[in-house]
């Protein structure tokens, strides 16, 4: 796991744990990357992170504030100089309604005994986060399902694409859990995609990402155009 990540995870379990409280604002970014001794480069993408999960806001002038799940329109509110802006976010969804629900689709036809258990592993782990409210680590397990499904496709181009636009990707994953009380829609929507997998349902699958893509984007307060 990356620095940042680590980072990450220990400022929301600090934030959980209420060692930093909803309404407080955080150290400055010096103080803050001292002790977790880490850069303060590492310190900016781990604050990124948590932004876009929800567990705290930028403002700029001020500081970071602590707002653990405060709803906000991610769209429509740029959260830091950072976070790809509005327009970015609407053509990576709809990079990603073109080629995932194709992916699922191919997945679906060419499954087999030894694949599905390591779809429905990641499915498991992404659960298994999202119960204790890890959310860096359920936006890490979200994206590793989504690759997966990618390679499982059986075609390298679309696990490739799905690696170059990484950064963008695990951004619009993260954005749907600032709403806190809303972080299991994804996990149900990801069941209905690997049952349809496993199935060998490529329709059905298809048919399931592409709900989901909606969904997340609806979530996230954007939208985009259809092909």
């Amino acid at each position: 796991m990356s620095m940042p990540n680590i980072a990450a995870q220990t400022l929301q379990r600090q934030i959980l744990s209420g060692t930093y409280k909803t309404g407080q604002m955080l150290p400055g970014q010096r103080d803050l990357a001292e002790s977790l001794g880490i850069s303060r480069a590492s310190l900016r993408e781990a604050l990124s992170m948590l932004e876009a999960l929800g567990f705290i806001r930028s403002m700029p002038g001020k500081g970071t504030l602590v707002t653990s799940g405060r709803s906000h329109p991610a769209a429509k509110e740029k959260a830091s100089s950072a976070a790809p802006s509005s327009a970015e976010l609407q053509s990576t969804f709809q990079l990603r309604y073109v080629i995932e629900p194709d992916a699922a689709a191919l997945a679906a036809r060419v499954t087999n005994t030894h694949t599905t258990p390591r779809l429905w592993s990641v499915q498991a782990r992404f659960e298994d986060a999202l119960k204790t409210v890890d959310l860096v680590s359920a936006s890490q397990a979200d994206l590793a399902f989504h690759q997966l499904i990618a390679e499982l496709s059986g075609n390298p181009g679309l696990l490739q694409i799905s690696r170059d636009f990484e950064t963008r990707i695990s951004h619009s994953l993260r954005l749907p859990f600032a709403d806190h009380s809303r972080i299991w829609e994804p996990a149900e929507e990801h069941r209905a995609i690997a049952a349809a997998i496993s199935a060998g349902d490529a329709d059905g699958a298809r048919a399931a990402m592409q709900v989901h893509l909606l969904h997340t984007a609806a979530r996230a307060g954007i939208s985009f155009l259809q092909p």
